[in-house]
């Protein structure tokens, strides 16, 4: 509507000066001049009036975006004119310039949240551009650094030259694990970055976190339930040859006196002949038991080289075939790439195979169409895995945490440390082993 009385107002002023300027015209040639002097007066003033009209419609415009430039949003033009047009104009103006203070105020509360997230997250961040400078760093990276305030990488000198040697050589998407202490303390921070571009300037976004005091945590979480899977099992061995030691020294001794030879009557010697053999075989478990302990704290170190996976997964499907496998149960091997090649302790890593193909081969114990796959591959991070796939029953969401805890079992046989021992020795070689159990169970190897 505004535009339209503008228009309008245009094509009526210049529609005037070109009849005035005709009119000045047909006069000068019927040599008329008195008349060609006033229209001539007469378009001078219509042609400065619309100059003035034009600069004064401009003028607000300007004035209305310089303000909105400085974020001055108390600029307001009079809605009460003669002329219509402008009337609707500044009507407009004055609109525009309020919802654009609603944006920005709402711009501001929204910064204002993010700011007051950053502030009260329990990880540092902060940003760094191409020269050092850095632009962001919220209270928790000042107080993990003890360095107020952060401005430039090269501050960090004063903190640890290290850790200065390290942020000097980041790269985006490197992550990294730095040791920094004091004659006060220890930290442990894990530092992982990634690149941002905000208006053209490339910037680096980088995450620092104290991990020490969860390291704390779970290192005292698996001493705990290591301690309670040793009671548990020490104390099923003991308590039964306490037991029997008990009645059996009463064969013997009666109050503080010892019975006699003679006095034997023959159902105890026969007792007690049976309660020293359950004796020596809770003997024979403990010492099984210690001989697990030691044999999980002493793996060797990989002696590693470069293996085929295909002969491998190949080696590992013949050898749990000539256990007996049931006519129900399939064993399938998939690689892919089919020339993938490992760098690895191949009677190691042979060891977890079997053993998580043994558990698989539990697990489809009496099963129809029973089917475990072992699969050789790269996951999406180009890293070279190996999985293990069965379609059992899977394991409960209660035992998927326990599993890997030494001597945790849920069988009658065993020691339970197959899967301790297999992921000591995929940590040994710089891998890891994880499982999820859903609808199948599958383990999965990741190599570095």
């Amino acid at each position: 509507m505004v535009s339209r009385n503008i228009y309008f107002q245009l094509i009526l002023r210049i529609v005037f000066i070109s009849a005035t300027a005709i009119a000045m015209a047909f006069f000068f040639f019927r040599t008329e001049y008195l008349a060609t002097t006033i229209f001539l007066v007469l378009l001078i003033l219509q042609t400065v009036f619309t100059i003035q009209y034009i600069n004064q419609t401009n003028r607000k415009i300007a004035y209305f975006f310089d303000a909105i430039k400085n974020e001055d949003f108390t600029l307001r033009f009079p809605e009460k004119l003669s002329v219509k047009s402008l009337e609707e104009l500044n009507h407009s103006l004055n609109m525009l310039n309020s919802m654009i203070q609603d944006i920005h105020l709402k711009k501001q509360a929204q910064e204002q949240y993010y700011q007051e997230i950053l502030r009260q997250a329990d990880m540092g961040i902060f940003t760094i551009n191409p020269k050092g400078h850095i632009l962001y760093a919220n209270p928790t990276v000042q107080n993990l650094l003890n360095y107020y305030p952060l401005n430039h990488i090269k501050q960090l000198i004063q903190v640890d030259q290290g850790l200065y040697a390290q942020f000097e050589k980041i790269e985006p998407f490197e992550n990294t694990v730095f040791e920094l202490s004091n004659e006060r303390e220890k930290k442990l921070l894990s530092i992982k970055c990634t690149s941002l571009s905000i208006e053209d300037d490339k910037l680096l976004l980088v995450i620092v976190h104290d991990i020490h005091k969860e390291l704390d945590e779970k290192e005292t979480d698996s001493w705990v339930k290591l301690i309670r899977v040793l009671t548990h099992e020490i104390m099923n061995t003991i308590t039964p040859i306490t037991s029997i030691s008990e009645s059996i020294l009463k064969y013997f001794r009666k109050g503080d006196s010892i019975i006699p030879i003679t006095s034997f009557e023959e159902h105890e010697i026969k007792n007690t002949i049976k309660g020293l053999e359950v004796i020596k075989e809770q003997g024979k478990d403990l010492m099984s038991f210690v001989q697990s302990y030691r044999k999980f704290l002493s793996i060797p170190e990989p002696d590693k080289e470069i293996i085929s996976a295909n002969k491998l997964l190949d080696k590992i499907r013949l050898l749990l075939n000539s256990e007996g496998i049931s006519n129900n149960l399939k064993i399938e091997t998939i690689i892919d790439p089919i020339d993938l090649e490992l760098f690895i302790d191949e009677k190691q890593i042979t060891q977890v195979l079997l053993n998580l193909g043994k558990n698989a081969k539990q697990s489809l114990d009496k099963q129809e169409n029973g089917l475990i796959k072992l699969t050789a591959g790269l996951n999406k991070k180009g890293e070279k895995i190996i999985q293990v796939w069965d379609n059992g029953p899977g394991i409960s969401p209660e035992l998927i945490d326990e599993i890997f805890v030494p001597f945790f079992t849920t069988k009658n046989t065993g020691t339970g440390i197959g899967l301790s021992l297999s992921k000591q020795i995929m940590r040994l070689h710089g891998g890891s082993i994880g499982v999820v159990s859903r609808e199948n169970t599958f383990f999965t190897l990741i190599f570095s």
